[in-house]
């Protein structure tokens, strides 16, 4: 695929000349991407017209090695299922780890893009869908893509060892512990410092951001299943009705958020499904609720899951219902754990990147309640590794502010219609990861 070779353009800056030995780093790095986005934007409109589903990347995983073997990387594949390592040693230094993570979600395109995804396909859980980089993936991937050439062109100005990584099933929260559990950290240099970005939904194209501390939040997927004793609408005396029961858990629920837990401590419980009955005059035995249940710290997330189950047992106690009718409480796994951003390191780096993108285009964010399993990075030895991932904003300034003034609303993450200023997505998130590795890592 030709679009994966490195440009000659990034050959070309580098040359030894008079102008370039005068251009500090970042001067060349801005001047590289900017040489480069045609380019870069052909290999983004590929990764989003070819999306692939959770652990099934394959294509996406074989462009990533490519273009990292091309840089000069040493390149393992299928790490975790369809993970890549691409290590690059460049002397004594610390170990910096980049993330960015590859799939698509199972979602009909529906931006009218004229490389929008066409792809369907079946889940690892049997579901047939379309498929669409509904969350920006494509964009990561290719901003990964020019990090790489950027950081192997510039072995000079730094020194350490660089691991990027392309994971796969970010969004189903299997990617980050499977290739963890392949080795990650025993096969391949383990990181001081990991870095990564995601586009965001919220803020100007181009600008980047971070929170400090909390970034995203523990996600659980919860079921509950609530018995009854079913019969004749007509005569509900003789039943158990689960649907009043389960009316009555779903209204209880909000006191674990209203009533149970600090204000100051955010928390998120979500009854998104609600199913039971199948006709007018008949009271089912079997009512189904799911829910999503977000936090940000592992002692409130125990809390409220110990809650929905209390509180699941404790009306249908109420309720009459014998022992062996109790409802069945299931917390879906893997679940996804909070992404925490290392409060001094992320100041440090948000500081820096302010100096030199300017002020205006660097901010500190609030912590949000979506979910992102590139913390599971940092968990796997918190005590010594340092991380941040950064948002990049992917709006039209235009339409963002014409949104905060009342006009029409914007497309979220995983929107059918979520369509990011890919461009200035890719050259601001490709130049702050380059810049905060590089400055990691100073040549001594």
């Amino acid at each position: 695929m030709k679009a994966i070779a490195t440009p000659a353009a990034v050959l070309g800056l580098f040359a030894l000349s008079s102008t370039a030995s005068a251009a500090t780093p970042q001067e060349t790095v801005s001047a590289a991407i900017s040489g480069d986005v045609p380019g870069l934007m052909t290999i983004y409109r590929d990764l989003h017209s070819h999306p692939e589903l959770s652990m099934q990347e394959v294509r996406s995983a074989a462009i990533l090695a490519k273009a990292a073997r091309e840089a000069g990387f040493t390149v393992t594949e299928k790490v975790g299922g369809t993970g890549v390592v691409a290590v690059l040693k460049n002397g004594a230094g610390p170990t910096v780890l980049i993330r960015a993570d590859m799939d698509g979600l199972p979602v009909v395109e529906q931006t009218g893009l004229p490389f929008a995804s066409k792809q369907r396909g079946t889940s690892t859980a049997g579901v047939e869908s379309g498929i669409m980089h509904a969350c920006g993936h494509d964009t990561h991937m290719t901003a990964w893509i020019e990090t790489a050439r950027l950081m192997a062109a510039h072995k000079g100005d730094w020194s350490g060892t660089l691991v990027m990584i392309g994971q796969p099933a970010e969004e189903t929260g299997e990617g980050a512990l499977a290739m963890l559990k392949d080795g990650l950290y025993s096969r391949f240099p383990k990181p001081d410092y990991t870095l990564a970005f995601h586009d965001s939904a919220d803020l100007p194209a181009g600008q980047v951001g971070a929170a400090v501390g909390w970034a995203l939040a523990n996600v659980d997927s919860v079921d509950i299943d609530v018995k009854g004793i079913g019969g004749h609408g007509a005569y509900p005396q003789t039943t158990k009705d689960p649907i009043v029961l389960a009316s009555a858990i779903v209204m209880k629920l909000q006191t674990l958020a209203s009533r149970e837990t600090n204000p100051l401590d955010p928390v998120v419980v979500t009854v998104g499904s609600f199913h039971s009955g199948a006709k007018h005059n008949v009271i089912s035995d079997d009512a189904k609720l799911q829910l999503t249940v977000r936090s940000y710290s592992d002692e409130t997330r125990t809390h409220l899951l110990d809650g929905i189950r209390r509180i699941a047992r404790g009306e249908a106690i109420a309720s009459g219902l014998s022992d062996d009718l109790l409802p069945v409480v299931t917390v879906k796994e893997p679940h996804t754990r909070a992404t925490w951003n290392s409060p001094e390191f992320t100041q440090a780096a948000v500081a820096d990147l302010k100096g030199k993108l300017g002020d205006a285009n660097v901010v500190v964010t609030p912590s949000v309640m979506g979910g992102e399993d590139f913390g599971e990075f940092r968990r796997a030895d918190e005590d010594h590794i340092q991380s941040v991932i950064f948002w990049v904003g992917g709006v039209d300034p235009a339409k963002l502010a014409a949104a905060k003034s009342g006009g029409a609303s914007l497309p979220s993450l995983h929107s059918p219609f979520w369509a990011p200023v890919a461009e200035k997505v890719i050259a601001s998130g490709s130049e702050a990861i380059t810049l905060t590795a590089m400055r990691l890592m100073p040549r001594t």
